[in-house]
């Protein structure tokens, strides 16, 4: 049961008063969702929306502990395999998707397939089962159901799954390689990173590929949760993430 491997990593927290039931949704503080959040993007939003006074409770659904302590965390270890199971956890005012991994790392196409559609999408339709209004997702550049490669081929297809679920709000970002410190280093995209930042100057078309670091995405995604928006569901492109 989730109920076991559930940790509250605050200190003194206290339940919520019923009488709190009869103040606006809109003065209320949030509670955020985060699969991911050992990740790069991840990670950095987690500790941004720690700090966020706009947020009172922080949940975390995460392989391992984080080790982080704080009055707003509910860190979650769980089986993403049982991710059923975890359904009635699943619940608050918005849900970030970070999670992700790499080819090398998962060691097949569908391995990876498995961790970045398959977990991220049942996680996104529990979410909507249980009415959460808002969802946030790390996609990725060129993402196109229809591509001739795996990867953003990969990445298409899930935003495609997600924009048919019945959140009230859906903000896809669409960040190219992701700088900063990682605890699994990933030394391909660093040299990308480098090749491409420098070869943009002179082929301007090559800017929408440029690195973006994981702070800049884990603030843009915070920003834009918190802004009005008429569609059901945007994209956030590079140019848009970097100015947020």
């Amino acid at each position: 049961m989730w109920q076991e491997s559930h940790k509250n990593r605050g200190e003194g927290s206290r339940m919520t008063k019923s009488s709190n039931s009869a103040v606006n949704k809109n003065n209320m503080k949030k509670t955020a969702i985060i699969i991911g959040a050992t990740g790069l993007v991840g990670s950095a939003l987690l500790k941004q929306l720690l700090a966020d006074d706009d947020f009172s409770k922080v949940k975390i659904f995460v392989r391992r502990s984080t080790d982080i302590t704080h009055e707003k965390l509910e860190e979650f270890i769980i089986d993403f395999d049982r991710i059923e199971a975890y359904k009635e956890a699943v619940k608050g005012d918005v849900f970030f998707s970070c999670l992700g991994t790499t080819l090398s790392q998962a060691g097949s196409k569908e391995k990876q397939y498995r961790v970045d559609v398959s977990y991220q999408y049942k996680f996104a339709e529990m979410t909507a089962e249980n009415s959460v209004p808002a969802y946030v997702l790390v996609s990725s550049a060129s993402a196109n159901k229809d591509s001739l490669f795996f990867y953003t081929k990969m990445k298409g297809e899930l935003e495609e799954k997600i924009k048919s679920l019945p959140f009230e709000k859906i903000i896809i970002v669409q960040p190219s390689i992701l700088a900063g410190d990682r605890k699994k280093s990933r030394a391909g995209e660093k040299i990308s990173a480098k090749i491409i930042n420098g070869l943009s100057i002179v082929l301007p078309f090559l800017k929408k590929y440029k690195s973006i670091s994981g702070e800049q995405v884990a603030k843009a995604m915070r920003n834009f949760y918190k802004m009005p928006q008429k569609q059901k569901w945007v994209v956030k492109k590079l140019d848009e993430l970097k100015v947020c």
